[in-house]
């Protein structure tokens, strides 16, 4: 189950990440403005994404996670591939919305099965196993560049949407669908999403975490988005090239650090439930200054040593922070909570970080050419050290929250 779930969200990542790695071939084949290309790869994903997901987490606090699961991924699959059909910008645009309305319905659902496949103790651990699904997700679309360079942009979308169907229907004959909060001390009844947010209000520590998720995912993908038309115009890399190494530092760093998460998160949760929060806080500091230089050096090979740094550690926070949320908030919420995370996450990563990157490079073009999505992207890796001062600060209020949402004692965290 937790490898099929895994699989889902890098199918998930890679159908997302695919556009951002085509930005280049389908700017200049639909004669887009950064600012347009902003839009139709970032915001048009986003609004649909943040406006179905919450709905559909509601659904998935109630209905078969399994179900939603399976229908989700065959929904955003089959829309992934119909942009490589696509004509034009109203056409990719249309597609692209579709996406984004399937992929709302996998992540909460999917969260919310494995917790409930594993007691809050080992929900680090397997969240970051899951968390694996990023990092290869990512790794496959940004390969994207090769299929691209071969036979154009169109291809690349057909042969990642395609075997999307096929998973979906493995997950519908293979996965069981368990007993709600079956695992937790403490039991809740149904809750509605007026609950959740009342709930949430009080909790210092989950408010923390929700920050920090929203402004790591503005910092990490924000620049990681942009990153392949980065080394394309200002490195003068081709799309293969910046493609392929890009897919490695994903996929080989990424993959790295995810799963040296993953081996230290059960000790983290067995010792001190806090080392989780400042184990994230430090992997963000640490990885901020190289995200800093990478986009501010001059040398390819310099920006490319700095992004090996910077990619690779972004993933630290993926399954502890999808683990934190889970055991801040009751099993009646636990989707719901996802969602809202997904929410402002989203709308910081697909709407602010494109759309606002975009419009500066289009406003310091006239300046500095093609060298304006450079100096766009440097005061963005700066946000950084934002996002782990939540999460340091989520670390101080965690004890009172993990009582609060009875997934533990005081006493079983020291």
């Amino acid at each position: 189950m937790l490898v099929v779930l895994t699989l889902v969200y890098a199918l998930n990542i890679a159908d997302r990440f695919v556009m951002s790695t085509l930005i280049e071939p389908i700017k200049a084949d639909l004669a887009l403005s950064d600012s347009t290309i902003g839009f139709l790869t970032g915001t048009s994903l986003a609004i649909f994404y943040v406006t179905a997901g919450l709905p559909l987490a509601y659904l998935a606090d109630r209905a078969s996670r399994r179900t939603m699961v399976a229908l989700a991924l065959g929904a955003w699959s089959f829309m992934t591939a119909c942009c490589g059909v696509a004509h034009s910008f109203l056409q990719l645009l249309l597609a692209r919305i579709g996406v984004g309305v399937g992929e709302a319905g996998g992540t909460p659902p999917s969260t919310s099965l494995l917790s409930d496949y594993f007691p809050w103790r080992r929900r680090a651990f397997a969240l970051s196993v899951y968390g694996l699904g990023a990092s290869i997700g990512s790794m496959l679309g940004t390969s994207a560049g090769y299929v691209s360079d071969a036979w154009g942009w169109r291809a690349a979308f057909l042969v990642l949407g395609l075997p999307g169907i096929l998973v979906a229907m493995l997950i519908a004959l293979s996965i069981r669908e368990p007993a709600r909060g079956r695992l937790d001390a403490a039991q809740s009844a149904r809750a509605s999403f007026v609950d959740t947010l009342r709930f949430m209000g009080g909790q210092r520590a989950l408010l923390h975490a929700l920050t920090a998720a929203t402004v790591y995912t503005l910092w990490s993908w924000g620049l990681m988005w942009w990153t392949p038309s980065y080394l394309v115009r200002s490195h003068h890399m081709t799309l293969g090239d910046a493609g392929g190494a890009l897919s490695l530092m994903h996929g080989i760093g990424g993959t790295a650090v995810l799963i040296f998460t993953t081996v230290i998160m059960s000790g983290f949760a067995k010792r001190d439930a806090r080392l989780v929060p400042w184990y994230m806080a430090a992997a963000i500091v640490i990885g901020t200054i190289p995200s800093i230089l990478a986009y501010g050096v001059a040398s390819e090979r310099l920006a490319l040593a700095m992004l090996w740094i910077f990619i690779p550690l972004s993933y630290a926070p993926f399954g502890p922070t999808f683990a934190l949320i889970q055991n801040l908030v009751p099993a009646s919420m636990r989707a719901q909570a996802v969602a809202i995370m997904l929410f402002t996450s989203n709308i910081a990563n697909l709407v602010v970080a494109p759309q606002a990157v975009g419009v500066a490079s289009d406003l310091l073009a006239p300046r500095y050419g093609a060298e304006s999505l450079r100096h766009a992207l440097v005061p963005l890796a700066f946000v950084g050290f934002w996002a782990a001062w939540h999460y340091w600060r989520c670390a101080r209020h965690l004890r009172a929250g993990l009582e609060r949402a009875g997934n533990a004692t005081v006493t079983a965290l020291t």
